[in-house]
């Protein structure tokens, strides 16, 4: 059986703001102190905290409000042995199907050259032909693969005026989808309990759990947590932009701000409260960073109106700014606050 670090050092790294991937390992052992039984990982992101739960032996349910982070979570947490062969990921590469041209007339000239999108199109068009299981891999491929040759993972700016000197920029997605596949294929194992990913608001996810694992986007005192800004490629990647409201007025073509009442200062302390409310019969587990706008000691008296004790984990943690050699980083103090 494989260690928790062994499990992690082969989770398929996206570059997400808050990504949990360094901590994974001090937060398993964080886990494996709490009660046994079913979690909740009510805020998934990248998925690595569930991937963690899942590979301590619990039932988990994995959710977020973005189609691709639910993707990657029905893909590594509750898929526990579908992989893409060679002839899926053959296929996938084959060529376009039906003519479909989306990503190229609407992309051209932004994020990739027009053979990087035409294959985008092309893959899309292949992605029917397969079951679900293996559907949710193969996205999360694609999206891991666009966010590495996207310069700091992020579509806020538009990849011709940037080249931070990594291997990825100057390979094709077709390639970087098949490394992706690989990775993805690598990170699939089994789970001791069945396990489940959904798409939605945390505060709609009923049940019964042990543990909530709860990481909602913090309003932060400067800039802001819109990850739809972010990520609005990989969300219309996900889903083929079906569905998703895109703002053509833009340079970068996103997607409609989603509204969420946590990355606000205005707002963040009310939606915090229901969100503690809602699973207030769990052992609350809350990841907290030094830089929000609301301080850690105000946390705690929250928590303890819902908990009859809170303690807080302290872990010094560095965030990079940028993917090249010199990028800067800041040192912030990552809390995690446990309240039973």
């Amino acid at each position: 059986m494989l260690s928790l670090e062994q499990r992690l050092s082969v989770y398929p790294r996206l570059r997400y703001m808050g990504s949990k991937h360094r901590l994974g390992a001090r937060l398993g052992e964080v886990f494996a102190e709490l009660p046994p039984g079913p979690a909740v990982d009510a805020f998934s992101g990248s998925g690595v905290v569930s991937y963690v739960l899942k590979a301590a032996g619990r039932p988990v349910v994995a959710n977020d409000q973005l189609a691709f982070a639910a993707a990657v979570t029905e893909a590594l947490v509750a898929n526990d042995e579908a992989r893409l062969s060679e002839h899926d990921v053959a296929r996938i590469c084959s060529g376009n199907r039906d003519g479909r041209d989306f990503i190229q007339s609407t992309f051209d000239g932004l994020y990739f050259p027009h053979a990087d999108h035409a294959f985008l199109d092309a893959a899309h068009s292949q992605l029917a032909t397969l079951p679900r299981p293996k559907r949710a891999l193969a996205i999360g491929a694609l999206c891991l693969a666009a966010a590495w040759k996207q310069p700091r993972g992020v579509f806020t700016i538009t990849t011709p005026r940037y080249d931070d000197g990594r291997r990825q920029f100057r390979t094709s997605l077709e390639d970087l989808f098949k490394e992706a596949a690989h990775a993805f294929n690598q990170a699939v194992f089994p789970g001791e309990q069945r396990c489940e990913s959904r798409q939605g608001d945390a505060l709609t996810i009923e049940g019964e759990y042990a543990v909530a694992y709860l990481d909602p986007p913090y309003a932060p005192p400067r800039d802001d947590a819109d990850y739809i800004k972010r990520y609005h490629f990989l969300e219309g990647l996900a889903t083929y932009w079906e569905g998703q409201e895109i703002m053509w007025e833009t340079r970068t073509r996103k997607l409609a701000k989603r509204h969420t009442p946590f990355a606000s200062k205005r707002t963040a302390k009310a939606a915090l409260e229901r969100l503690f409310e809602h699973f207030r019969a769990s052992t609350l587990v809350v990841s907290y960073g030094s830089n929000a706008a609301i301080d850690v000691r105000e946390l705690e008296s929250m928590l303890q109106r819902h908990k009859r004790s809170v303690r807080t984990l302290e872990i010094p943690h560095r965030y990079a700014f940028g993917t090249h050699a010199k990028a800067t980083r800041r040192e912030i103090h990552e809390y995690v606050l446990i309240a039973a």
